[in-house]
């Protein structure tokens, strides 16, 4: 073991000593003590936007631009502008992230945006990150390049990874339309044109002049055939205006034959490939200099920080073919720079949380994850509403679906709260509004709960361990440093009195210390990490789920049972009939099965327990 490895190990044997032991049956399994040799299901994640998460340094809060917000965007009262965060105050709160213990940052995307866009009356900000107009260096907004250099290194002596979110469909909204511009800056909606209705061999539709001669259309994928595309005025007449010409890096992207320019997307059909995402610039991902382009662009994100992953914002708007060539290049770039388990994971944003539309993503784009939005689904129909607990088993049964089946399924990274469709605090008060302040705290702990011992990868979005409560958008994207927005900090804390106009940093909510002791728990056992799972009862009404999960190395066996209901539950459950004894790892547990194959569990209502086996017959 090197001096740097035994640091780590003694970093990560002091963490589980300082947050309190665990009941375990015989020693704590070893963990790699080097991170890059961690699977990636053996992370829990944090994410954070930087902007909202703490400001060190104020002077970076305009981005180096002058003016007023409309230049800048800078308002910290209003949720959709910049309002300070950045960089150096995600670094000085790793203490705080990693006390949670988490052990990998997923890191909101960081690259130069265009500060404002919209229309007059209808503006806002690029703190999100999601307008990106330089590939290549860090926002100013948010600090420098030196400064996502220091995080990421500070990250990675504390064993920790860095997720980088990044953007492939669209870039910020420069390109305009002729078609659709107007004198009063306002402008006209431009609604999608199809492919048929507007071939790229016409300018204006089949009847208009002939353009781009011998084009055979985008399926034909080589440089010969998209070499005659010249001319990108087939369904609209794009344009920069003369200010932004050059305005996107690399120069490349500033080409106006890389974009679709085919209008606004209606997310169905053709128009959900081709379209425009809400005005944003939809680059033509099929064209191969666009496939060079990026997976150069990305590669030198590794090659530059040694980062350790990627999620992929908007995947199911790009064609497949661009994921077949982009994710082994990665891995392969990856893999070079001596990152072994480079871990990509996309977002399909299916809020309904179809599985078959998930897996879809893994088997044909060949990802080797996607974001798990049915697990999501799952637990807010369960657990903030009233479906009963087949509901999680038939997602757990939508495993086979994934390319690789269950091992796949264990490296998806599943989560209960985002920064685009809400907090589950919300979607809890909003299903129970008669309920008091104490259940809505036990809903959201085992919510949390399911998450860190089912299959798959646990993420917490930044604020949930403060009991943040906020709606679907900017609702949800509330200031961890004290806001000076009036909605955030007229919002309701779950577990607190303090508001978000005060710095939520607390070790002490009773949030934090839940979820804290949730990743020892994971951390801890190997079952819950690589365990294959083993559904033990259901029901299709509230109340008992339970599932086993199976440590492939040793046949160990870890029996997860949750309440749903507001009543308490006593009942036998299966479990493996070899196994004598069992000990509690949360919660009350029987010290033995009550008879061979049969398990007693008692819960009070919205708890859990996880019990392991222990000696086997």
């Amino acid at each position: 073991m090197t001096p740097f490895s035994r640091r780590l190990a003694l970093l990560a044997t002091t963490m589980i000593i300082a947050a309190g032991t665990l009941p375990l049956t015989g020693a704590a399994p070893a963990r790699a003590a080097d991170y890059r040799d961690r699977l990636a299901e053996d992370e829990v994640v944090y994410f954070l936007l930087p902007d909202r998460f703490d400001n060190a340094d104020t002077a970076n809060d305009t981005g180096g631009l002058g003016g007023d917000r409309s230049v800048t965007g800078y308002d910290p009262t209003d949720s959709g502008y910049y309002h300070g965060g950045d960089l150096k105050g995600l670094m000085r709160r790793l203490d705080y992230i990693q006390g949670l213990g988490a052990t990998a940052l997923w890191v909101g995307p960081v690259f130069r945006n265009k500060a404002v866009q919209g229309a007059p009356g209808h503006q806002s900000a690029g703190y999100h990150g999601y307008w990106i107009t330089d590939f290549t260096h860090v926002d100013p907004h948010l600090g420098t390049d030196d400064d996502f250099k220091a995080l990421v290194d500070a990250a990675h002596v504390r064993g920790m990874k860095v997720y980088l979110d990044i953007v492939i469909n669209h870039t910020a909204d420069v390109i305009q339309y002729k078609e659709c511009a107007s004198e009063n800056g306002k402008g006209k909606p431009c609604p999608y044109r199809s492919k048929a209705d507007y071939p790229y061999t016409r300018k204006g539709g089949p009847a208009g002049p002939a353009i781009n001669a011998g084009f055979q259309g985008d399926q034909v994928r080589t440089e010969g055939n998209f070499a005659r595309l010249t001319d990108p005025a087939y369904a609209y007449t794009p344009f920069v205006p003369e200010a932004e010409r050059h305005v996107k890096a690399p120069d490349w992207l500033n080409d106006l034959r890389y974009y679709h320019n085919r209008g606004e997307s209606t997310f169905k059909g053709e128009s959900s490939l081709y379209g425009d995402f809400g005005g944003l610039d939809d680059v033509m991902t099929e064209h191969p200099a666009v496939v060079r382009g990026f997976i150069d662009i990305y590669g030198g994100w590794i090659d530059r920080y040694g980062i350790d992953g990627y999620r992929i914002d908007t995947t199911r708007h790009v064609n497949p073919e661009f994921w077949q060539a982009f994710v082994p290049a990665m891995l392969e770039r990856a893999k070079a720079k001596g990152i072994p388990h480079f871990h990509i994971f996309g977002e399909v944003a299916d809020t309904d949380g179809r599985v078959a539309i998930l897996a879809r993503h893994t088997r044909v784009d060949k990802l080797p994850a996607v974001l798990d939005f049915a697990f999501r689904r799952a637990v807010v129909d369960t657990v903030a509403g009233t479906k009963g607990t087949d509901r999680l088993a038939l997602m757990l049964d939508g495993d086979a679906l994934y390319e690789g089946g269950e091992d796949a399924a264990r490296q998806l990274p599943t989560f209960v709260s985002n920064h685009d469709h809400g907090r589950f605090a919300y979607f809890a008060r909003k299903a129970f509004p008669q309920a008091g302040e104490d259940e809505i705290l036990r809903r959201l702990i085992l919510a949390n709960a399911l998450m860190f011992t089912q299959r798959g990868v646990p993420v917490v979005y930044s604020g949930d361990e403060q009991g943040f409560s906020g709606g679907e958008d900017r609702a949800g994207r509330e200031d961890m440093f004290g806001s000076r927005v009036a909605s955030y900090n007229a919002e309701r804390l779950v577990g607190t009195t303090a508001t978000t106009a005060t710095p939520s940093f607390n070790p002490d909510h009773p949030l934090y210390k839940a979820l804290a002791e949730m990743a020892r728990l994971r951390a801890a056992e190997p079952a819950l990490r690589h365990g294959r799972s083993v559904v033990r009862y259901a029901s299709e009404k509230p109340g008992l789920f339970a599932v086993s999960r199976i440590d492939p190395a040793t046949g160990r066996e870890v029996l997860v049972a949750v309440n749903t209901g507001t009543q308490p539950v006593s009942a036998q459950v299966e479990v493996g009939s070899r196994w004598t004894t069992f000990t509690a790892l949360h919660g009350r547990c029987g010290a033995a099965p009550t008879a061979p194959g049969s398990y007693a569990v008692q819960l009070a209502p919205l708890d859990y327990v996880v019990c392991a086996s222990g000696e086997a017959s």
